[in-house]
């Protein structure tokens, strides 16, 4: 089964070489923003430093044979940083070898639980997270990175928190700007525009990572307080187990299971931004396979948990990715740099690398999808205003899980509230249509026919009985037939069978008579399962209401 799920393979296969050029500069670009991100984010999960690159590093040598987009970078996230550093202390008990060994058990542990969610099929669950959602999810994304990258590109320390909090402190620390950072991440962001304007799917990000090497020494940027980004470790660790007890796997539970469900959600959110910008198709099963051999790798090489990351997916993009081998490249590149190159990036200054960020989130930002979205359906508007609201404040998790409820709370509202109407005959046929719209359809004097425009379910059966007594006493005292049309009624459930025997046994005191029209091979089989043939009337497979209405006349 595995073997039939590589698309890594198949890419190789049929790879086009026209695409090397893009996957090979987006690698390298994408490598230059790994390793200061990993750098970073492992010091938010309390590991050394060299813990988040070895994370990124194995995890991209195994993610690009799973994956199914195009354009995701794997990678450890701020989020799952933060959740594992503020998790794991207690446990560890001080032991910093120990903490070690948990984090990289948790990797694990996610990686079981991605594989067993593929071999679930748990990846359509993906598909209740609609194009709204997914509008205010983009939407927030790129104005949370932006309040990550903005203090780095005017050259102060950024604030930890959600998105007011960083931004609260970016205000209150403006006085803090360094002249030269500012001027040099100003120039790159300007660079970059221009790029993208005049030189499209160029590699104008390598030439602008290239070029802010060269300027530091060149201008005496570091004497003048530029960040940069430093030391980063050499050498690779030896690929292993973890050091933990049996005892510590349940323990760690809790944690993996919401480092998997942030990975599984954001993965498949960014795979799902890509595919529908570039009308690719995404596996979104396929994706957690992808999470969980990416998992495997970073836990075995001493990493902590990893997931699709938004900003580096969008560098990635940016500069000019074809096929997920870009991740590849970026892998291989940061083997060389760790065994044998470490010292180059030592004067990558960091408003160079904020600029190249903001460029990348520029285009999730887009008012126009708002104003549709207002124009459309102020309920739609709403469900994409909660997704930012619930990234900017919670998160990219909590934002996304915010507008997945409201959608499926909306989603249920309508399924519980079903269109319904009553059915005349179109003038001159036999086909009975809706007569509250068309008042010239014929209604019978004496019959009644009511349609409910969805299948009949526990949840939508008290609405659909309130409707249909609703309309039958609209009608008066002289109606002897009613008839329940279920052509548009694809399927049932046992409440929807009692409902229908329900309104049998209730009409039968009144001296009204009832059938059914239309009822369709799934409905005609749960019916007689129900028993409902054997404690009402035989149901006929597909029989049209004026079939029904002239049988009735003649038994009558």
């Amino acid at each position: 089964m595995i073997s039939g799920s590589l698309p890594g393979w198949r890419l190789l296969r049929d790879y086009r070489r026209d695409g090397l050029r893009g996957d090979v500069v987006a690698g390298v670009v994408l490598a230059a923003y790994l390793l200061p991100a990993s750098l970073g984010d492992a010091s938010l999960a309390g590991l050394p430093p060299e813990a988040g690159l070895y994370s990124c590093l194995f995890a991209g040598l195994v993610f690009w044979l799973f994956c199914s987009s195009r354009h995701t970078a794997v990678t450890v996230t701020s989020a799952i940083s933060l959740l594992v550093g503020t998790s794991l202390g207690d446990l560890a008990g001080g032991d910093a070898a120990r903490y070690a060994a948990l984090a990289s058990a948790t990797a694990l542990i996610v990686a079981a639980l991605g594989l067993a969610a593929w071999l679930a099929g748990a990846g359509s669950l993906v598909s209740f997270i609609s194009e709204t959602v997914m509008t205010g999810f983009k939407t927030g994304v790129a104005l949370h990175l932006a309040s990550t990258q903005l203090p780095k590109l005017l050259g102060f320390e950024g604030a930890h928190g959600d998105f007011w909090e960083r931004m609260g402190h970016f205000f209150s620390h403006l006085r803090e700007t360094n002249p030269a950072s500012l001027a040099l991440g100003a120039a790159a962001l300007l660079l970059l525009i221009l790029g993208k304007r005049l030189l499209p799917n160029r590699p104008v990000s390598l030439l602008v990572l290239v070029a802010g090497i060269v300027a530091v020494p060149l201008a005496g940027l570091s004497a003048r307080g530029v960040a940069l980004l430093g030391e980063v470790p050499q050498g690779l660790p030896v690929p292993g187990l973890p050091a933990v007890r049996p005892s510590d796997l349940n323990l760690l539970l809790p944690l993996a299971m919401a480092c998997f469900l942030l990975g599984a959600v954001e993965t498949a959110a960014i795979g799902r931004m890509f595919a529908r910008k570039h009308g690719n198709r995404l596996d979104s099963n396929q994706e957690l396979l992808a999470l969980a051999g990416s998992n495997l790798a970073a836990g075995l090489g001493h990493g902590f948990p990893v997931s699709g990351g938004m900003s580096q997916s969008l560098v990635n993009e940016g500069a000019g990715a074809r096929s997920p081998l870009s991740g590849l490249v970026a892998s291989g590149i940061m083997l060389v740099v760790t065994f044998f190159l470490a010292g180059l990036l030592r004067d990558l200054p960091q408003p160079v690398l904020a600029a190249i960020v903001l460029m990348a989130v520029s285009g999730l930002f887009r008012l126009s999808d708002l104003r549709r979205l207002w124009r459309f359906s102020r309920t739609e508007f709403a469900v994409a205003a909660a997704a930012i609201l619930g990234v900017l404040g919670s998160g990219l998790l909590r934002g996304v899980l915010i507008g997945v409820v409201m959608s499926l709370v909306l989603l249920l509202r309508r399924a519980s509230r079903p269109r319904t109407t009553e059915l005349g005959r179109v003038p001159g046929t036999d086909y009975f249509a809706d007569a509250v719209r068309h008042p010239e359809n014929e209604r019978p004097p004496d019959v009644f026919v009511f349609r409910a425009e969805s299948a009949l379910l526990y949840f939508n059966v008290e609405h659909v009985r309130d409707r249909f007594f609703e309309l039958l006493s609209a009608r008066g005292e002289g109606v002897k037939l009613a008839v329940f049309f279920l052509g548009t009624t694809p399927g049932i459930d046992l409440a929807g069978a009692e409902l229908l025997e329900e309104l049998h046994h209730a009409l039968q005191p009144r001296g009204i008579a009832f059938r059914l029209a239309e009822a369709r091979g799934d409905v005609r089989e749960t019916l007689r399962r129900a028993g409902f043939e054997q404690r009402c009337f035989p149901v006929v497979a597909n029989q049209p209401v004026a079939t029904v209405l002239a049988e009735w006349r003649r038994d009558a």
